[in-house]
């Protein structure tokens, strides 16, 4: 099924303009004229796979769309505004969104951003982690990770950390590798800080799949994805 765009707009003039380029482009849309009204489509439809997100909404603007969208899941997001300025753009990006698209723009640009976001979505879809029977499945649209029936659901960068590791199982991951990957506007970070995300991650992991462990850490390298007994843990 071709995937399906949710355009959070308040201008019906240009959110009909990029429905119909999208439609063109052989994509499904949805339209919303609000805030609210947007978050309710996320709400609500199980099939969007990209949100076309303004920043100046009547009501709810679109920052705070952004943000709660991103307290649920990982549903791509990108956003469209005439505030160009660097601190509106950073917060943006800070709060989750994946790309930004300044006004005016060619809706043209607009659908090669959406294509070009699904594309990098597709490409880090992961399929189950496995060692022996034993898988460990992410869920991106709930933030969840699934382990022998058992499910526990995860903070946004914790998720990000862990798919980002269980890409490669078995390969190690610098701190800086990490850092690079799951923040994307070069936001300074230091090396506790990714260490502290990883004990919470750990934590989180032990405490719901007792007995197994999936984080290693490699002395002076960073840290390894596999699956293993916790006594086999280092």
């Amino acid at each position: 099924m071709t995937a399906r765009i949710l355009i959070i707009e308040d201008e019906a003039k240009l959110a009909s303009l990029l429905a119909d380029y999208l439609h063109h482009a052989g994509y499904r849309t949805l339209v919303a004229h609000s805030g609210e009204q947007g978050l309710a489509c996320v709400e609500t439809e199980a099939d969007i796979d990209v949100v076309l997100l303004d920043l100046m909404l009547p009501g709810i603007d679109g920052l705070e769309v952004c943000k709660r969208i991103r307290q649920q899941s990982m549903l791509p997001v990108i956003m469209l505004t005439a505030r160009v300025d660097e601190v509106d753009r950073l917060l943006g990006l800070e709060l989750g969104a994946d790309d930004y698209i300044c006004k005016p723009f060619s809706p043209r640009e607009v659908v090669a951003r959406v294509k070009a976001l699904l594309r990098r979505v597709s490409a880090n879809q992961l399929p189950p982690a496995a060692t022996s029977d034993r898988t460990l499945a992410l869920d991106e649209n709930r933030l969840e990770a699934r382990f022998q029936g058992d499910s526990v659901a995860l903070t946004v960068v914790e998720f990000a950390l862990l798919r980002v590791l269980a890409e490669h199982p078995g390969h190690i991951r610098s701190r800086q590798q990490l850092m690079d990957r799951i923040y994307s506007d070069n936001r300074v970070v230091s090396d506790r800080t990714v260490d502290s995300h990883i004990k919470k991650l750990r934590k989180r992991l032990a405490d719901s799949f007792p007995g197994t462990a999936f984080i290693h850490s490699i002395y002076g390298a960073g840290y390894r994805f596999e699956i293993t007994d916790a006594d086999d843990a280092c």
